[in-house]
C-alpha cells in the first residue's frame, strides 16, 4: 500500500487530495480552493491540509498534475494559458521544501492518460490515447506501454490539429479539433450554424438529448469532425483503444453515429479494425486520481 498525495492545479480551482493505493486508488481526502494569480497564496491555503494528512499517514510522495506548457523533468510550469500569474513557477522545488517529500509534475492530459491507462478504460492496453474532450482538447499517448511524452513534454496536443480550413476557433487556430469539439468549440460551432450567442455546450447537449433539431445537427457536426480527428491519429498510431473522456463521457450517443461513419470513410479499415473507442471509466474524481497518478508514474 502507498500513500500519495495529489495536487490537481486548475484555473477556477486547484486541490488537494490523498489516495490509498494498491490494486486501485481509494481517495481518503480532498480539499479545494479558489486558483488565484499568485501561486504561493494559493498553495499556501492548501498547506495546512496537506500536513495534517502528512502528520497522519506516511505519505510516499506528492503528484501535480496541471495544464501545459510545463517541463516535467524540471517541475516547473511555463505560461500555463489558465494561469496568469504563474509563468515560470517551480513548483516542484516549492512542494519539496515544504513538506520534505518528493513532487512530481505532470501534464494533466498525460496525467489523465497514466490513470485510466493503469486503473480505468484502457487497463490492459500497449497502445492507447486518452482524449480530454473538455473546455478544451488534448491528449496523453501511452505507446509501447509506456507515456510518451515527446522532446519537451508537448507531445498529444492533438486540439492544435486544423481539420478544415475555416470553423470554430480552438487552440488559437480557426477550423482546429478543438474548435470543432472542445466544449468552448461546440457553443461557439453552434453559434456559426445560427444558433442564439451565449448558448453552453452543456446546455445545447440537454436540448439534443430532449430532441432538439438544431441541438442535434450541432452535435452531428461535432461528432463528424471527432471522427475526422481521431482518424488521423488512428491512422498514424495504430492503437488498440481510444479513450475519451468530458463531453463524449456524458453525451457520446450524441456524437457517436456521424463519428463512426466518417471513421469508416477515413481510416486504414485494417488499423480501424483492432481499435476500440470508449468513453472514461473514472468519471468521477478523476483529476484527483489523475494528479496522485503522477507520482505513481515516476516514484
Amino acid at each position: 500500500m502507498k500513500y500519495i498525495i495529489g495536487y490537481d492545479i486548475g484555473g477556477t480551482k486547484c486541490a488537494v487530495s490523498i489516495g490509498a493505493v494498491d490494486e486501485k486508488i481509494t481517495l481518503l481526502g480532498r480539499y479545494e480552493v479558489p486558483t488565484t494569480k499568485n501561486p504561493l497564496e494559493t498553495l499556501a491555503a492548501l498547506e495546512e491540509q496537506t500536513r495534517a494528512w502528512i502528520d497522519v499517514y506516511p505519505v510516499d510522495a506528492i503528484g501535480v498534475s496541471c495544464g501545459g506548457p510545463l517541463d516535467s523533468k524540471k517541475g516547473q510550469l511555463y505560461q500555463v494559458a489558465n494561469l496568469p500569474g504563474w509563468d515560470n513557477f517551480k513548483i516542484v522545488e516549492h512542494l519539496e521544501q515544504k513538506f520534505g517529500k518528493k513532487a512530481y509534475l505532470q501534464n494533466d492530459a498525460n496525467a489523465c492518460a497514466l490513470v485510466e491507462w493503469k486503473f480505468g478504460a484502457g487497463k490492459g492496453t500497449q497502445n492507447m490515447v486518452f482524449i480530454t474532450m473538455g473546455t478544451g482538447l488534448g491528449a496523453g499517448l501511452i505507446l509501447d506501454g509506456k507515456l510518451y511524452s515527446g522532446t519537451n513534454d508537448n507531445a498529444g496536443e492533438v486540439g492544435h490539429i486544423r481539420l478544415a480550413s475555416d470553423g470554430p476557433v480552438g487552440f488559437g487556430k480557426a477550423g482546429s479539433f478543438e474548435g470543432f469539439c472542445g466544449g468552448n468549440g461546440i457553443a461557439r460551432l453552434a453559434e456559426r450554424m445560427g444558433g442564439a450567442p451565449g448558448v453552453t455546450t452543456k446546455e445545447l447537449a440537454k436540448r439534443a438529448k430532449s430532441g432538439d433539431a438544431f441541438a442535434k445537427s450541432v452535435f452531428e457536426k461535432s461528432g463528424e469532425m471527432l471522427g475526422r480527428g481521431l482518424s488521423v491519429l488512428i491512422d498514424v498510431l495504430n492503437p488498440e483503444r481510444i479513450v475519451i473522456g468530458g463531453i463524449f463521457m456524458r453525451s457520446g450517443e450524441l456524437l457517436i453515429p456521424a463519428m463512426e461513419r466518417v471513421l469508416k470513410e477515413e481510416c486504414i479499415s485494417f488499423s480501424l479494425g483492432v481499435c476500440e473507442i470508449v468513453p472514461a471509466a473514472l468519471s468521477e474524481n478523476v483529476g484527483d486520481f489523475a494528479a496522485i497518478s503522477c507520482a505513481l508514474h515516476s516514484s
